[in-house]
This record gives structure tokens, sequence and C-alpha cells, in this order.
């Protein structure tokens, strides 16, 4: 099932955020993924989300269990949450805060041979983020990006290949913020 609509997107995102707020403990996070859903929520318009659920239902995205005073939950399955994954990661961005503080992060990997196709896809994706690279297997970035390295190497199962550190020093720092444009 190709999902295009920009309705539909945000329809598996917000089950997605669903489901990111019952796996977190962290209260951070709860209130980051509270924060952008009201907003986005009323921009949808009502009977292109009936159809959305509809469709999602057909295609087997979304399941409804019964709750016991009478309510209907509708959950993400398997494939659901997989398809939510995929656009969490296209749209994915890193924030730019008004003040460096600056740390650099620094993105560290060794993958071997066998996962060469999720290596050059993190390769693609940290360059995509804006992620400057500093050796073949090393980029470095001004920008908080904790969370956001953590779901890429947990997405594409190279979590045990991946490292990330803060530094308050780097040798060539110059270099560095002339890329940044930080100075």
């Amino acid at each position: 099932m190709q999902i295009r609509s920009t309705t539909k997107k945000k329809v598996l995102l917000f089950l997605y955020a669903g489901v990111s707020l019952a796996l977190s403990k962290s209260p951070e996070k709860h209130i980051r993924i509270l924060k952008r859903i009201p907003k986005e929520w009323k921009k949808i318009n009502r009977q292109a989300l009936q159809a959305v659920i509809r469709e999602f239902y057909h295609h087997k995205l979304l399941e409804f269990k019964e709750i016991s005073d009478g309510t209907v939950q509708i959950l993400l399955t398997q494939e659901g949450r997989r398809k939510a994954v995929r656009f969490n990661i296209e749209e994915m961005r890193l924030a730019k805060p008004e003040r460096w503080d600056k740390k650099w992060r620094i993105v560290l990997f060794d993958i071997p041979e066998k996962k060469r196709r999720a290596r050059d896809i993190l390769r693609d994706k940290l360059r995509e983020l804006g992620f400057y690279e500093w050796q073949k297997s090393v980029f470095i970035s001004p920008y908080p990006c904790l969370d956001e390295i953590e779901f890429i190497a947990e997405y594409f199962d190279i979590r045990n290949h991946v490292r990330y550190a803060e530094a308050t020093s780097v040798m060539n720092e110059a270099e560095l913020k002339y890329a940044f444009h930080i100075y």
C-alpha cells in the first residue's frame, strides 16, 4: 500500500505517537510528543480522517480493540508501526537551537560488510540531517541529536555498531565552526 497523502501520514504518525508515549518512560519525551499533537490534529478534516481509518483497517495497518467500558481503541498493527517509523525517519530534522551550547555531537560507527546497505543508508541520513563527515565513519554536528541517532540505529538494527559522544573540545574546531556557520 502506497501512502502519499499528508492526511494519511499524519494519522499514522499520530497513532505512532501514542505507541511512543506508551513505550517511553521519559517525561521530557512525553511533553515533546504531546506539544506537537493538538495543532496538527485540528488541521485534519474529519471525513478524511474516517476514510483513512477505514482504509488503514482494510490494509491491516490498524486493529480495533473493545474495552470493558464499551469504548473502542484503535491500535497500530506491527505493519502499521513499521510504516509510521519509516515516515518518521523520512520527516526527521534536527532542531537548531538559537544559541549553540558549545558541544559537539559525534557519531562513530563500524558496521560490518554484511550490513553494508544499513551503513550506506546511515551515512546518507547523517548527511541529510546536516552532519559533517569528519572521517569515513565519523560524523559530527553541533546540534542535539541523541534521540534521532538512537532511533535510526534501532530502526536499521545497527545499534551495536553505532556510538555517540559529546565533546566540548575537538581538534580543528575552526574548520567545523566554519562548516556550520558558528562564529
